[in-house]
């Protein structure tokens, strides 16, 4: 009786294991789907009652599009990036150059928006009551906006923790988690940019 040879070939090494991601991230990912769905309600609202206001002021007569406010915010994607890769390579001081000008970047953002809105105001009479348009457009960026402040307040305590020196490496998982949820924050920006300032103008 003949024994028969295999001639599948067998890896000596095993496979390697499969690692769990890491539990912020996982979070952060599961909030930014749940964040998404909200944006997008917010979104097909605008853009459903694009037109459909009965007096004014429309869009076309009182905005105009934040050209600067936009710049600085997506830069504020690089500087987080930065503090992160930074944090990575156990530089200390390259992180809280980041994280800073992340914060000081968001915050000129927060700004201008504040004053632009002073003028909605103010100067035009645009309020949430006023029209269709007015009802959407507070709606849609002030819930962004809110976002921002979120992101700005756990970015802030980063850069104090940081300057204090209790931001170690070991911590680059935890800051990339909070990067995350800035990044979507900008992303974010992108479609109410273009949807609000272009598409509805």
């Amino acid at each position: 009786m003949m024994q028969t040879t295999s001639t599948i070939p067998f890896s000596a090494q095993a496979e390697t294991p499969w690692v769990l991601p890491h539990r912020g991230v996982v979070g952060i990912a599961c909030l930014i789907i749940a964040e998404s769905a909200i944006f997008l309600i917010f979104v097909v609202a605008y853009v459903y009652y694009i037109g459909k206001s009965l007096s004014g002021p429309l869009p076309a007569q009182v905005l105009e599009l934040p050209i600067l406010s936009t710049i600085c915010l997506l830069s504020s994607s690089f500087t987080v990036h930065f503090a992160v890769s930074a944090l990575r390579k156990n530089d200390q001081r390259g992180c809280t150059l980041g994280l800073a000008g992340t914060v000081l970047l968001g915050a000129i953002f927060l700004i201008m928006t504040g004053r632009e809105w002073y003028h909605l105001i103010h100067d035009v009479g645009l309020t949430i009551r006023t029209n269709l348009f007015g009802t959407t457009f507070y709606s849609l960026v002030g819930l962004h906006a809110t976002h921002v402040v979120i992101g700005l307040i756990m970015l802030t305590i980063a850069l104090v923790l940081s300057l204090s020196g209790q931001v170690k490496e070991t911590h680059a998982e935890r800051l990339d988690v909070l990067s995350l949820y800035w990044h979507f924050v900008d992303a974010v920006w992108v479609v109410v940019f273009l949807v609000v300032y272009v598409l509805g103008r």
